[in-house]
C-alpha cells in the first residue's frame, strides 16, 4: 500500500511533458528520447532561454535520452559568429553537454529540394507580389484573404523562376516563394505563408552561395525531422504555428517530428526581447550585453549567479501551458539558497564611519579566526586584524534612535562581531553636524573564547583602518521601475521605465583576506549580501558586483 501511495504521489507530481514524454515510451512509440534546442544566433540568451534550456536537456537526460545544439541561421542580415559561440558558452557554463552541435544551414539543399517537391505536388508558387501587397492582401482575422494573381501559376514555370531565384536572378523582395494552402483559413498563419525570401547577404557559414533563405516555419518542422526529434519543445506563442508544422512534415512524408508548446518565462522588472534589449547595449542605456543588469545569461553570471541557483530556479518555475508572470524575487531566492552554502565569508565597510577604541593601546594588532564558511566545516578559517582604529557602516549608529534600535548608539553596547564588546562614549561632528567619528571603550574581558561571556542585543561588523583594502563596489539594482513591463500602457516607449538609480558606485574597505579569495563564485560581505569579482577588476583596483542582499528589500 504505501509503495502504491508513493507512485501515486510521483505520478501526479509529472508535468505535462514528462507525461506525454512517458506515455510515448511506455507505447514503445519511441525507444528513445531526442530534444533539441534550437536558437537564433542573433543576440545574447537571456534567463528565458535559460528556461528552455533547462527543460529540454533536463527531460532528455531524465529518461536516457539525448539533446542537439541547433543553431537556426537561417537569416544572414542578423546572425554572426559571435552570437553562436556565446550561446555555446552559455549553454556549457549551464551545466550541460549537447549530443550534436548542428546548423538549419546543414539542410539548405535538402530544404530546397523539399521546396521543388511541394512546387511538383502543386502545393507551392512564386509570387511576385511586394512584401505590402502581400500584407493586405492576407486579410484579417475577421476577413478572408485575397488570393494572389500569381497563385495559379503551372508548375514548370514557378521551377524555373525558382531555381532563377537561387541563381541569384532577382534582386531582394522581387519574388517570394510561398505555400498553397487556404487564403481563407481561420489561422493567418496558414494563409499561404512564405517559404523562401530573397536576400543577397553574406552568411556566416555558407558564404555567398546561397541569395535564397527559407523561413522559420518552413526550415524549422524538416530541421527536426532531419534530425528524427521525438519532442520539439518550443514556447507557447508557437502554439498556432503547429498546424503549419505539421503541414509540411505530412506533405514531404517525412519522419513525424511533433512540437510541444510550454509557456515561455515572463520575470518582472524585465524585458526579454531581443530587439529591445540589443536597443539597450547599441544606445549605452547599458555597458554591454553583459551589464549585470541585464537579463542575459552573461549579464547574470557576471553578477554572480550560479548555474546551480538558475537551474533551481528553472525548476521552481515549472512548466506550465498557461502564461504567467514570475517574481523577480524567486530568481534572487534561488542565488541565496545556493551561495548561503558555497559563499565565503568576509567583512566589507560600504560606506564607512571611523570608530576609535580610545582604551585599547595604540599601535597593537589581535587577529581573530572565524571560519571562512560556517556552513562548510572544511573551509578553514581566515585571519582578520583588529586594531584600535576601525571602520564601521554609518547606518550602524545613530545618535538619536528609535525603541528597539540595538545597534550602536551614545552610551549604547554592542558586540563588535567574532570580537569584544564595546560602548559608544563619545561622538565627534564636523561643522556641517555630520558624524565623522565615534569613540567607544571596549571590555577586554568578552572576548570570544576567553574572556566573560555576555550578552548584549546588538552586532555590527567592522574593518581595521590600518589594513582595509579599498575596493569599488557596483550597487546594482532592478533595470526598470515597472514591474510589469509587458503591461505598460500602449504607445508607451519602454525606455521611460529604466530605473536611473540601477547603478550606484560606491568606495568600499574590506579585511585583506577577501583578496585572496580565487574561489571563483561570490562571496559574501557578512550584514550585507553576496558580491563576486568583476571582470573589470585588476590588483590594484579591485572591483566588486553586488549579486543580491542577504535579504529581498522588496
Amino acid at each position: 500500500m504505501e509503495e502504491l501511495k508513493k507512485d501515486t504521489v510521483e505520478e501526479r507530481s509529472l508535468n505535462f511533458l514528462e507525461e506525454i514524454i512517458e506515455s510515448d515510451l511506455a507505447s514503445g512509440k519511441y525507444k528513445t528520447v531526442l530534444t533539441r534546442f534550437p536558437p537564433e544566433p542573433n543576440g545574447y540568451l537571456h534567463i528565458g532561454h535559460a528556461k528552455s534550456i533547462c527543460l529540454n536537456f533536463g527531460l532528455a537526460k531524465k529518461y536516457g535520452g539525448k539533446t542537439n545544439l541547433r543553431f537556426d541561421d537561417t537569416n544572414p542580415t542578423k546572425e554572426d559568429v559571435e552570437y553562436v559561440d556565446s550561446i555555446k558558452g552559455d549553454v556549457n557554463w549551464l551545466g550541460f553537454q549537447w549530443e550534436k552541435e548542428l546548423y538549419a544551414s546543414d539542410y539548405f539543399e535538402q530544404l530546397y529540394e523539399w521546396a521543388q517537391e511541394l512546387i511538383k505536388k502543386g502545393l507551392a508558387y512564386v509570387d511576385d507580389q511586394t512584401q505590402e501587397e502581400i500584407r493586405l492582401n492576407r486579410g484579417t482575422v475577421n476577413q478572408p484573404g485575397k488570393e494572389s494573381p500569381y497563385r495559379n501559376r503551372g508548375v514548370e514555370e514557378n521551377l524555373l523562376i525558382f531555381s532563377e531565384m537561387r541563381a541569384g536572378k532577382y534582386k531582394d523582395g522581387d519574388k517570394v516563394l510561398r505555400a498553397k494552402l487556404d487564403m481563407a483559413h481561420s489561422n493567418m498563419l496558414m494563409r499561404d505563408p512564405i517559404l523562401y525570401r530573397i536576400i543577397h547577404a553574406h552568411h556566416h557559414r555558407t558564404g555567398d552561395k546561397w541569395c535564397i533563405y527559407p523561413m522559420y516555419d518552413y526550415a524549422h518542422g524538416q530541421s527536426d525531422s532531419l534530425e528524427n526529434i521525438t519532442h520539439s519543445i518550443c514556447t507557447l506563442e508557437f502554439d498556432v504555428h503547429r498546424p503549419l508544422y505539421d503541414w509540411f512534415i505530412e506533405k514531404l512524408g517525412i519522419f513525424p517530428s511533433h512540437q510541444y508548446e510550454f509557456a515561455r518565462l515572463n520575470l518582472t522588472y524585465t524585458i526579454m526581447s531581443k530587439r529591445k534589449l540589443l536597443e539597450l547595449v547599441k544606445n549605452n542605456y547599458v555597458s554591454g550585453w553583459d551589464d549585470p543588469r541585464m537579463p542575459t545569461i552573461c549579464g547574470l553570471r557576471r553578477r554572480g549567479y550560479t548555474p546551480e541557483s538558475i537551474r533551481l530556479f528553472a525548476d521552481k518555475v515549472g512548466v506550465a501551458k498557461r502564461d504567467n508572470i514570475i517574481d523577480l524575487s524567486l530568481l534572487e531566492w534561488c542565488v541565496r539558497e545556493d551561495l548561503n552554502k558555497r559563499a565565503n565569508r568576509y567583512m566589507a565597510v560600504l560606506n564607512p564611519v571611523k570608530l576609535v577604541i580610545t582604551n585599547y593601546p595604540e599601535g597593537q594588532t589581535e587577529y581573530f579566526t572565524p571560519t571562512i564558511n560556517p556552513e562548510d566545516p572544511q573551509a578553514g578559517v581566515r585571519q582578520v586584524p583588529f586594531t584600535r582604529e576601525l571602520y564601521i557602516e554609518q547606518n550602524d549608529f545613530m545618535e538619536n534612535p528609535p525603541k528597539k534600535y540595538f545597534r550602536l548608539q551614545p552610551g549604547g553596547e554592542v558586540r563588535l562581531k567574532f570580537s569584544y564588546i564595546i560602548k559608544c562614549e563619545e561622538v565627534i561632528k564636523n561643522e556641517a553636524g555630520d558624524v565623522v567619528e565615534i569613540r567607544c571603550s571596549y571590555d577586554p574581558t568578552t572576548r570570544p573564547g576567553d574572556g566573560i561571556w555576555r550578552s548584549v542585543k546588538g552586532t555590527i561588523h567592522w574593518v581595521s583602518v590600518e589594513h582595509a583594502k579599498e575596493v569599488e563596489v557596483r550597487l546594482f539594482d532592478r533595470l526598470f521601475t515597472e514591474a510589469e513591463m509587458d503591461s505598460i500602457p500602449e504607445g508607451s516607449d519602454y525606455k521611460n521605465y529604466l530605473d536611473p538609480h540601477s547603478l550606484e558606485i560606491v568606495k568600499g574597505y574590506t579585511e585583506p583576506s577577501l583578496l585572496e579569495d580565487n574561489s571563483g563564485i561570490a562571496v559574501q560581505f557578512e550584514r550585507v549580501g553576496y558580491f563576486v569579482k568583476d571582470i573589470d577588476s585588476t590588483p590594484e583596483k579591485p572591483v566588486y558586483n553586488r549579486t543580491v542582499g542577504l535579504k529581498s528589500t522588496w
